[in-house]
């Protein structure tokens, strides 16, 4: 059979696919397979297989992928071969058969048979915790074809990338491509993966129940089945099996969920457990290198226990996050390092998108703590009143103006008699109750 009537027909097999034609599809990759015995066929004719519900016969063509759903991670790679991976993504010990589809553009640009067996690996070693040569098989799969969005998803998403690999040396890379690949020029008319499965499932049998050991069997930790199924006993009314499922651990469902391990870390900080709050935070560092939260967290829980140097380390990871500028006000005033402290909270705000925000209100009390320490009482003064427009009934806030005021009367006629009365009555008037707190508060903010 001759090249240009091979072509043709994985050109009849993709458009089979498309419109959901998997037994004419899998019928002509079969032949395909036969006659060219070619990895990118042979996949091909198992994909056909598998979107054809075969799965015991897609199984013999492509293990990996079968065991891939099943979480047999170990076995996958096994079968996936022994191919090694550099820092950069550079795949060495690659059969032959396999590098020739590395440089491979058909007319339609179709996704590199080597960058999914790369990615494939990457997300098993990415299920047994080695994040390291997962992150590495993520970056091959990248530069074996750029368009592997999911490899790229997962290396950004699950914050796998420093800030300057992210920034320098993979993004620039993909832009690259992108500017001058066949992306200006290919045209894509398939329909996505998302809408085919969604298809598939409008034509399942509407009698199945969620509960059914099939249904089960094999998914029983994927946290999509998992809200399926709490939607569904909540709809039902029976509240106690839908508060037992959603009552178990974040991070035992998803051990790479950074939201997860951060929002375990504050709320140990909030009961003062500062051990165990670190332990989290330390966790999410080390499975996130890329995320800039756990060292700012990290950070906030040494100016709790007075350990202000080593709270400064997460600006380095991410210089644009106005809170990391915000809490760096808050070591160097509690150092006593004032115009420093000044110089922050201003940065803090300038990068907020709208400092008008409520949210924000205790980086402007800051700022006029700084200020009131520096002398510069009508600065402090007017910062004070701006804190007091976004909140009201911040009584620190009231406590520091005052005192402001104070100090500017004072600064004006020192041996004032009625201040010096007043500040006397007023006093002996507080510490019948307690002087409230106008220390530097930090941004209650929340991921």
């Amino acid at each position: 059979m001759r090249e240009e009537e091979i072509e043709k027909l994985r050109g009849v097999i993709r458009d089979c696919v498309s419109k959901h034609l998997y037994s004419s599809a899998i019928f002509f990759a079969d032949k395909v397979a036969a006659v060219t015995g070619e990895p990118a066929d042979v996949y091909m004719q198992a994909q056909a297989l598998y979107l054809g519900r075969h799965h015991r016969r897609a199984f013999h063509l492509l293990n990996a992928s079968q065991i891939e759903e099943l979480k047999e991670w170990d076995q996958c790679l096994l079968m996936l071969g022994d191919a090694k991976v550099d820092e950069h993504g550079n795949v060495s010990d690659t059969k032959a058969c396999n590098t020739m589809y590395l440089a491979k553009e058909g007319e339609d640009r179709d996704m590199n048979i080597t960058s999914a067996i790369c990615f494939l690996r990457g997300k098993a070693y990415e299920a047994l915790e080695n994040r390291a040569q997962a992150r590495q098989w993520y970056k091959a799969a990248i530069k074996a074809d750029p368009l592997c969005y999911e490899a790229l998803e997962c290396l950004l998403e699950k914050h796998m990338l420093t800030s300057e690999e992210g920034q320098n040396s993979l993004l620039s890379s993909l832009l690259t491509f992108y500017a001058d690949g066949p992306m200006h020029e290919a045209q894509y008319d398939k329909e996505s993966i998302v809408e085919a499965k969604f298809r598939e499932l409008e034509r399942e049998d509407s009698n199945i129940k969620p509960s059914e050991q099939s249904f089960v069997c094999t998914l029983k930790n994927n946290t999509d089945l998992l809200a399926c199924k709490a939607e569904y006993y909540h709809q039902c009314g029976e509240y106690q099996k839908c508060f037992e499922l959603t009552s178990i651990k974040a991070t035992s469902l998803d051990g790479t969920f950074p939201p997860a391990w951060i929002g375990y870390g504050n709320a140990y900080a909030a009961q003062e457990e500062g051990d165990q709050a670190m332990s989290a935070y330390r966790t999410a560092a080390r499975l996130f290198p890329g995320c800039h939260l756990p060292t700012l967290y990290i950070g906030m829980e040494y100016m709790r226990s007075h350990s202000f140097k080593l709270a400064d380390q997460a600006k380095a990871i991410c210089s644009t996050d106005p809170l990391v500028y915000n809490e760096l006000g808050v070591v160097a005033y509690h150092m006593k390092e004032y115009k420093k402290a000044v110089w922050w909270f201003e940065n803090t705000l300038a990068h907020v998108p709208s400092s008008s925000s409520e949210m924000w209100e205790p980086t402007v009390v800051n700022l006029a703590h700084a200020l009131r320490k520096l002398k510069r009482y009508r600065e402090a003064i007017t910062y004070y009143e701006k804190a007091l427009a976004l909140s009201s009934r911040s009584l620190s806030t009231y406590a520091g103006l005052a005192y402001t005021y104070h100090l500017q009367a004072l600064w004006l006629k020192p041996d004032d008699q009625f201040c010096t009365e007043m500040l006397t009555l007023a006093l002996v008037d507080e510490s019948r109750c307690g002087v409230p707190n106008v220390e530097p508060r930090r941004s209650k903010l929340f991921i």
